[in-house]
């Protein structure tokens, strides 16, 4: 059974020392910050994470399930990523299970997060379309206009 996701003391400080790290480019390779505008609230809110490129794609994975950054981004349809003095503003779109299967199975081959999966990298694609409803995956369309 997979871990559930929960935000708490030791959490918020991992998460904050690492968007630090993000802020000044010194964090591990690849990771950035995804903004999404708040649902609710409008407010813009910033959350560490790591794109990956499956078949020439950039994809963004919510590893712990539907969090609010997924959720805002499944309704604004566009996120702002950053690394340190660099922001893009990219236009995003949910995939399906069929879709997010393999953005899936390599985000596990990546070794990202596996405690909060069901499956394993050895897991046929069904598994992992089945997955696919509690981790959303999007899929950069393009710069937001």
């Amino acid at each position: 059974m997979a871990k559930l996701y929960r935000v708490n003391g030791r959490i918020r400080l991992e998460n904050a020392v690492l968007s630090a790290a993000i802020r000044l480019g010194i964090a591990p390779r690849g990771m950035r910050l995804v903004a999404v505008r708040g649902r609710k609230t409008g407010a813009m809110h910033e959350n560490p994470i790591q794109p990956i490129e499956v078949d020439g794609k950039r994809w963004l994975v919510a590893p712990f399930g539907k969090v609010n950054w997924a959720l805002n981004a499944r309704k604004a349809g566009m996120v702002r990523l950053r690394r340190g003095r660099s922001a893009e503003f990219l236009r995003v779109r949910e995939a399906d299970a069929v879709e997010s299967a393999p953005v899936l199975r390599a985000y596990l081959k990546g070794g990202y997060t596996r405690d909060y999966f069901d499956v394993t990298v050895n897991s046929p694609l069904a598994d992992f379309e089945a997955e696919a409803n509690r981790h959303p995956v999007f899929l950069v369309v393009g710069p937001a206009g």
